[in-house]
């Protein structure tokens, strides 16, 4: 698949390093803050050390869509998001990207180099899905019951397989119809994102019915709450759990692994690819 000027591979997993510039995301939240301010130098530095342990992506997000969370205006947003993306581009070279429902984001990122527009709202944000289609770039499509601020009050599902595939097909011929081809789409069924345990689970169980409907999935599982409920581990103590999800995950047809702990992960999936080659 084409992101801009690079190009990836992903008929084999490919990992996604997780790059927060927001002060409260839930796990990596601040971590790039200097005296109540965003520091590029940290965030460029935590850049260089994913790509050097293996991440071919990295995903920079200025919006915390954590359970409970509230949105940000577009002018923080940008602020947040546009010096780091076009810092990773020019000085470290990375395939950028970005995490944003925002259509002047998705536009002011795209000409800052990035080379992925990654939605949690699928691109239906008002003007979100023409400025996507304007870029020329991949996207990658989300599902999500609700918003950030209430997904994870009563979610529910008649079926959640079902009904998450149902979603994303219509986001898919909606994409279709405005420009954006085939070849320019994946998909994430939202880990976490309006969903119980229950409904995460039977959704990675079955993950291989969303790499069916044809196109790459990514994943987003990493230090994630269901790992808090199955394990009782606080954010910080959930690396092994992350790595198990993360093999369940590539074992089931995951093209993309957006995680925080990149080396961990990269060894990982080079111990499944060796077994697969054997």
């Amino acid at each position: 698949m084409r992101f801009g000027r690079h190009t990836l591979d992903l008929s084999q997993p490919r990992i996604m390093g997780i790059l927060n510039t927001t002060p409260d995301s839930f796990s990596d939240g601040g971590s790039y803050y200097r005296d109540g301010r965003l520091a590029l130098d940290l965030a460029l530095e935590r850049a260089r050390q994913m790509l050097a342990e293996g991440a071919e992506i990295i995903d920079v997000g200025g919006e915390s869509t954590r359970p409970g969370s509230t949105p940000v205006s577009e002018a923080e947003e940008l602020d947040r998001v546009v010096p780091v993306v076009q810092a990773l581009v020019n000085e470290l070279g990375a395939l950028v990207s970005v995490d944003t429902s925002n259509p002047t984001v998705i536009r002011e990122t795209a000409k800052a180099g990035a080379g992925l527009i990654n939605d949690v709202r699928a691109l239906q944000k008002e003007g979100a899905l023409e400025a996507a289609a304007a870029t020329g770039l991949p996207v990658c499509l989300m599902h999500m019951q609700g918003t950030p601020e209430t997904m994870q009050a009563h979610p529910r599902y008649d079926d959640p397989v079902e009904d998450v595939k149902s979603f994303l097909t219509t986001r898919v011929e909606a994409c279709q119809t405005a420009g954006i081809t085939a070849e320019r789409i994946l998909l994430d069924p939202g880990f976490g994102f309006g969903k119980t345990l229950e409904h995460n689970l039977a959704l990675l169980r079955r993950l291989d019915e969303f790499r069916a409907l044809g196109f790459p999935v990514l994943v987003g599982l990493s230090r994630k709450s269901m790992l808090g409920k199955l394990l009782g581990r606080e954010v910080n103590e959930r690396l092994p759990g992350s790595l198990a999800l993360a093999l369940a995950s590539i074992q089931r047809g995951a093209a993309v692994i957006r995680v925080h702990d990149v080396a961990a992960t990269r060894d990982v999936l080079a111990v499944q690819a060796a077994l697969a080659e054997a």
